[in-house]
């Protein structure tokens, strides 16, 4: 008799095809790579986030995954608690329809804890499992109101009191897990995020580089660079702060989204970095391969995120760029390990005038540092088979 396939319904992504996110890439690649084909993948889709890529249909497939699309209301800040709960009822009843062996239900992010228990229950009626990726430390994040985090804690409390286990993408979290909600015995285990280790097919000679690095007035390997979103965690006052008190002649390259971002004006009226020529906001760039160039091509990434797990970003940046400058801070080093250079708040600016004359033989041994870092822990490759065996032994298990 055929064995039958594990049902994987995956809950907390805008999407597949990925466009942008961190949860959306991990979607795309953990479909794009899959190889154990005993595994059946189905994915959440907002329906708005399908139309992005000309897909109009209520269900359709990607990479092999049977994808659904949930409408999604302007409810506001709720949209996305909204979104995961209808998509979660959806997957639930289709296990039902389609009399799914022991399904798992793989939620990403904790959103919706104060919801989950009777939903735990029709996955439990299933003989279902819920699975959960705790991501970073949401309720920390500054752009959130205090009631807003309150609600995000009191959330994730509730998603690991009901999961029957929690997926963490890094180690710092997972033991943050462990030990803060100690009451409820939580089951965790640790699987990295990835990112792409191939290099970009642009050149030098490339229409869209040429056009790029002309409009922005950036020179090649002249240029720090970051990248992310333009939020008070990502340390990105102390970032301009410092970079405007060091002596460097190059640029400072913001890859971010500050249109109607009420934390850029309060920050160009306390520093006034519009008034330094180096500091150069150039907004956001959706191609992946120019991005990837830019990357590769930057004198150094500086990186200040201090607030979840894996960054995504910061993986890229090690794959591509040659010097890594990272606040220092437990997920950095627990990521970039001596494939970078850490930072204090107080000292980025003495930091960043000792590497303006870094020798090539030290820029050469930090970046063949960093990329053996992520080539030994966060490939594609390594994630995928690391998340198709834990998903194909677990009902194994019972």
């Amino acid at each position: 008799m055929k064995e039958q396939k594990q049902q994987v319904y995956i809950i907390g992504s805008k999407g597949i095809p990925a466009k942008y996110g961190g949860f959306e890439t991990f979607v795309e690649k953990l479909t794009e790579y899959q190889v154990d084909k005993n595994i059946q993948y189905h994915v959440a889709c907002m329906t708005e986030n399908s139309a992005k890529s000309g897909i109009t249909e209520k269900h359709f497939e990607h990479n092999g995954a049977k994808c659904f699309n949930i409408d999604v209301p302007n409810v506001g800040p709720a949209k996305a608690i909204y979104y995961d709960i209808a998509a979660l009822n959806y997957a639930i009843a289709l296990a039902k329809k389609n009399q799914d062996k022991q399904p798992i239900f793989y939620v990403l992010a904790c959103r919706i804890g104060p919801f989950i228990g009777s939903l735990k229950s029709k996955i439990k009626a299933l003989g279902g499992k819920l699975f959960v990726n705790p991501d970073g430390h949401e309720w920390m994040r500054a752009k959130w109101s205090y009631p807003v985090r309150r609600y995000w804690k009191y959330s994730e409390q509730l998603m690991v009191k009901h999961a029957d286990l929690l997926i963490c993408d890094s180690k710092n979290i997972e033991k943050y897990i462990q030990e803060d909600y100690a009451q409820y015995k939580p089951k965790t285990t640790y699987i990295a995020y990835g990112t792409d280790l191939e290099k970009s097919k642009l050149t030098k000679s490339s229409p869209e580089v040429n056009n790029w690095y002309q409009a922005k007035n950036i020179q090649l390997d002249n240029y720090y660079l970051v990248v992310g979103r333009f939020v008070p965690e990502n340390n990105y006052e102390t970032m301009i702060r410092e970079f405007m008190k060091s002596d460097t002649k190059k640029d400072f390259v913001l890859i971010t989204n500050v249109e109607k971002n009420k934390f850029y004006e309060k920050l160009k009226k306390e520093t006034n970095f519009d008034q330094d020529p180096r500091i150069k906001f150039v907004g956001t760039v959706y191609d992946q391969e120019l991005l990837k160039f830019i990357r590769e091509n930057a004198f150094a990434y500086l990186h200040g995120h201090e607030v979840g797990g894996t960054n995504p970003s910061l993986l890229e940046a090690l794959a591509s760029t040659k010097v890594n400058l990272l606040l220092n801070v437990g997920f950095n080093l627990e990521v970039a390990g001596d494939g970078a250079y850490y930072w204090e708040k107080e000292e980025l600016h003495k930091v960043i005038n000792k590497f303006e004359n870094i020798s090539k033989k030290d820029r050469a041994i930090l970046d063949n540092n960093s990329l053996h870092q992520v080539l030994r822990y966060f490939s594609w490759n390594l994630i995928i088979k690391s998340y198709e065996s834990l998903l194909v032994g677990v009902n194994g298990e019972n």
